[in-house]
């Protein structure tokens, strides 16, 4: 086991001690079977009743997916060293990936007019982790004139939802058990993030329907991955991510799509390419303490899955990840490629400090209406889920053995163009705050 000084994960469960002896058979056998794609793409094809002539689940004939994927599972293989809940875990996650890919392709055929449903202005709400995206994105969520997709929605789209039986029980229950499974293994999670299936979900989880995805690089240590994710083309990701939303939105008629995901900063230019119209919401906040805060639940996910967890190296990969990610956004902004009028700032302070004002100040800002009904809905969904409601998020920039001077100078020009309040590293989080 190998843990970095100073991080404690705490005890796992004690199921998870017994699987990962291998005291527990069923879960012993199945993590010993290969995570090649043949023995992948074999399973699922078995899963669906398809035969080989389903193929490999190439999408109209797109089978650019099969080379990232082959990327991420040799970097599981050599490098992410599972534990045998790991491997178990991870195998029924590639395995859904890999259904529903069957299950995308066998739905564009039988009803390819799916692929004319338009995808109208959608609202991006993005930002570096742990800058309130989930806070505010879960506040305009409760809004019934937005359509944020709910995590059964984004792990289960086919078929496409009916709106009188919306939702679909059995495939929440599905994605409950997926979703909760990461913190039946590593308990802690919930304080730093809480997943349901009836929650909204953020769009990382239809990006890796194409297994390009930071999805993979935050679950697992597995280098030769993120070298690939880092040069790759992400248009597959955006395309399999918006017909994942025209096969959600075909049964509804016009909707209008509320979304959510930092790893928009690192591919603006694929996002606008795929949705033109996009008006952005970008949430800010000191990076110094955006910089323990996301390596502790990166490292919290990989305890998940793994004896070898690094928190000063994920805090090194972040700070380098966002370093480039925030100064491009601030070149961006300088340079006036942000369109000012699809475009609107928040700052974290702000949106822990009153979530409802924030949310309405998206409306303000982005020229939208904010009807009456739908800013009690904000209301009633920000009293419901109270700061720290699963526990306090303890973290410290101490523990990543990152220097504080030379990171406020990697993050300066992000910190200027954007007025960002910059913070003490080393003082306490508010309870509960950072989960947001």
């Amino acid at each position: 086991m190998t843990l970095s000084e100073g991080w404690d994960p705490g005890p796992r469960p004690h199921w998870v001690q017994a699987a990962n002896r291998g005291d527990v058979a069923p879960i012993t056998d199945e993590a010993r079977l290969p995570l090649t794609r043949e023995s992948l793409l074999g399973e699922a094809r078995a899963r669906l009743g398809l035969g080989p002539e389903a193929g490999v689940g190439a999408i109209d004939g797109d089978d650019r997916f099969l080379e990232p994927l082959d990327v991420v599972l040799k970097a599981l293989d050599e490098e992410a060293e599972l534990t045998v809940v790991g491997r178990w875990t991870t195998r029924r996650f590639l395995l859904r990936l890999l259904e529903v890919r069957f299950q995308l392709a066998a739905h564009v055929r039988v009803d390819p007019g799916v692929r004319e449903e338009v995808v109208e202005a959608p609202i991006v709400v993005t930002g570096a982790p742990r800058t309130g995206t989930t806070a505010l994105f879960g506040a305009l969520a409760a809004e019934p004139g937005l359509r944020a997709p709910e995590g059964w929605e984004l792990l289960r789209p086919v078929p496409s939802p009916d709106p009188d039986r919306f939702p679909d029980v059995a495939r929440v229950a599905l994605a409950d058990e997926e979703l909760r499974r990461l913190n039946a293994i590593s308990s802690g999670l919930d304080a730093i993030h809480v997943y349901a299936g009836r929650m909204p979900k953020e769009c990382l989880s239809a990006m890796s329907f194409a297994f390009l995805s930071e999805e993979f690089t935050a679950r697992y240590h597995v280098p030769s991955y993120v070298a690939h994710l880092a040069r790759a083309d992400m248009a597959p990701a955006y395309e399999v991510h918006r017909l994942v939303l025209q096969v959600l939105q075909r049964r509804f008629g016009p909707v209008q799509w509320l979304l959510k995901s930092p790893v928009h900063l690192h591919s603006l230019d694929e996002l606008f390419a795929v949705y033109p119209d996009a008006r952005l919401v970008v949430t800010h906040r000191d990076p110094l303490k955006i910089l323990p805060s996301v390596s502790s639940l990166v490292a919290t996910l990989r305890w998940a899955h793994s004896d070898r967890v690094d928190l000063g190296e994920i805090g090194g990969y972040h700070a380098e990840l966002y370093g480039r990610a925030l100064d491009a956004l601030a070149a961006a902004e300088g340079g006036g490629s942000l369109d000012p009028v699809r475009t609107h700032h928040a700052h974290h302070a702000d949106i822990v400090a009153d979530t409802v004002a924030a949310a309405r100040g998206v409306h303000d800002g982005l020229g939208l209406p904010l009807p009456p009904e739908d800013e009690a809905a904000v209301v009633a969904a920000v009293a419901a889920t109270p700061l720290g409601a699963h526990g306090e998020h303890r973290y410290a920039f101490a523990d990543l053995g990152l220097d504080a001077v030379t990171e406020r100078q990697r993050f300066g020009r992000y910190v200027e163009v954007f007025g960002v309040p910059v913070e003490d590293p080393a003082a306490s989080p508010v309870p509960g705050a950072s989960s947001r």
